[in-house]
């Protein structure tokens, strides 16, 4: 009997474990058996690798193999042992060194005609593979780009399994390959890309409204949630799809974070590996539950809205006009910072920390003036009941938006600020926030959980005053009273405060019971 080994990597949503892939060639009928818990593709592979196999001008053993995965109790799913399953069985076979791939964590799915494809996930697998004291990964040409991301890592890269053998085998790259798109050799990894904010957007686009474009800055230096209500046309869309341009680019451990997501997802731009500007989503508002809070089948699952919005923006434009059900499912993301998603087969965890804006009508008709309303009082409390009190009481910022007038419309611009000014104050409230949490696992106002709020830094006695009332007389509630104060602190650092005065209360009550609908 014959033995070898290699390792891979299975993804359960953005986690990872590594996976042991052991080949045997033994007596007996010939064929390959797999065990280990894999699911129909990675059943199919069988297939895959053996046509592989031959089309890169290989033997096939004529004897039984059998090719285990471990831990053999974990359910393994999708394509990507393609190429493990491959070089573990040529290994067994005395076709490739054993000790030249022993130590490879290999990732991809193979083509029948040997070549390596490209798939999703490659970088939450490679951070699994590296958290769990791999040193080298091999990947499809086409994922090596978000491969090297990982720092500490070594990329070997091929495009055919050919191409592969010749490195394992110390032997010069085919002819074809070395000519086009031949295996790449171990290499550092890449430095961090910036991208750039597009540049037809900017804040002083906006007329008017200069509470809003305050509570912007507001929500892009604490991370607070915000609902804006008013007419159709008084700017609403326009003021929240300019929120990005406030904020400060990814940090970068926060950036491989966000990347990782949209990896899984299968959304990353060609040519860019690395997102470096926070997201920004705005789903339709005929969306179902499990496209924003994310799901599928039980064999892939799948990040939604929320989690492709983590660490950015996700925009409800017409929020009242989503189903009710798929509303009333972002209230455990806004407080946990992460959907949970079970199945029979296991759970996946989607990492789901965001800023909510919703956008709202006052009624169905959207008509321009009130006076032109041709609903009635009850029809537009029960358009507006549809956000529920629980989620509305989610929500840091309400404003209650009224249009521009003509005087805002012609003459704002001389006074409206730039997003680039406005950022700059975010960035300077921001590091004033990350000093005062040193020491903590919060970088923002709006993760600082409510024991901790109330414990370390609630404000003076004199600054609370305006909230006890508002709370003993059942304006506010409890989880609103956290809130205020997370607002309050992040008014505090915008000001250059050292901790929330009355103003900065005042201000948080005041934006925090504005605009309910």
């Amino acid at each position: 009997m014959t033995l070898a080994k290699t390792r891979s990597v299975s993804l359960v949503g953005v986690d990872g474990f590594v996976v042991d892939v052991e080949a045997a060639i033994t007596s007996g009928v010939p064929g390959l058996h797999l065990v280990g818990l894999p699911d129909t593709a990675l059943s199919e592979a069988r297939d895959r690798v053996r046509a592989a196999i031959f089309n890169s001008g290989e033997d096939w053993p004529n004897r039984h193999v059998t090719v285990s995965l471990f831990p053999a109790s974990m359910p393994k799913k999708g394509s990507t042992f393609d190429i493990s399953i491959a070089i573990a069985l040529l290994a067994a076979a005395e076709a490739v060194p054993a000790r030249a791939c022993a130590g490879l964590v290999l990732i991809g799915e193979l083509g029948l005609d040997g070549r390596l494809r490209p798939i999703q996930g490659v970088l939450p697998a490679v951070l699994a593979a590296a958290n769990q004291g791999c040193h080298t990964v091999v990947v499809p040409k086409a994922n090596a780009a978000e491969a090297e991301l990982v720092p500490g890592m070594k990329v070997v890269s091929a495009s055919t399994l050919r191409g592969l053998l010749c490195l394992l085998r110390d032997e010069p790259p085919p002819i074809e390959e070395d000519e086009e798109d031949g295996p790449s050799p171990p290499t550092d990894n890449l430095a961090l890309r910036q991208q750039d904010i597009p540049p037809d957007l900017d804040l002083n686009d906006v007329r008017g409204q200069a509470e809003a474009r305050r509570a912007l800055e507001i929500s892009a230096a604490g991370g607070h949630h915000l609902f804006f209500a008013g007419p159709p046309g008084c700017g609403k869309t326009m003021l929240a799809e300019r929120l990005p341009t406030l904020m400060p680019p990814l940090e970068p451990d926060i950036a491989l974070e966000v990347t990782a997501i949209h990896s899984v997802a299968g959304t990353l731009r060609p040519g860019q590996p690395l997102i470096t500007q926070p997201p920004f989503y705005a789903p339709h508002h005929t969306a179902s539950r499990a496209s924003m809070v994310g799901g599928g089948s039980g064999r892939v699952l799948q990040p939604g809205a929320v989690s492709l919005a983590h660490r950015g923006i996700l925009f409800l434009d017409e929020a009242p006009e989503f189903i009710a059900g798929t509303l009333d499912a972002l209230r455990q993301p806004l407080e946990e910072g992460e959907v949970r998603i079970s199945r029979i087969e296991g759970m996946a965890r989607f990492p789901a920390r965001f800023t909510l804006v919703l956008a709202a009508n006052p009624c169905p008709c959207a008509a321009a003036k009130q006076i032109d309303c041709s609903c009635a009082p009850g029809v537009r409390r029960k358009y507006a009941s549809r956000l529920s009190g629980p989620l509305l009481d989610r929500i840091d910022l309400k404003l209650e938006l009224a249009p521009a007038t003509r005087a805002e419309l012609r003459y704002d611009l001389e006074f409206a600020e730039s997003s680039k000014v406005v950022a700059e104050r975010v960035q300077l409230a921001r590091e004033r926030t990350l000093r005062r949490l040193a020491g903590t696992p919060w970088r923002s106002n709006s993760e600082i959980p409510g024991p901790e709020l109330r414990r370390r830094f609630t404000p003076p006695a004199d600054a609370m005053q305006g909230a006890d009332e508002a709370l003993q007389r059942g304006a506010l509630s409890a989880r609103g009273l956290d809130r205020v104060l997370r607002v309050a602190w992040t008014i505090a650092d915008l000001a250059g405060h050292d901790e929330p005065g009355p103003d900065d209360v005042g201000g948080a009550l005041m934006l925090w019971s504005a605009g309910r609908p």
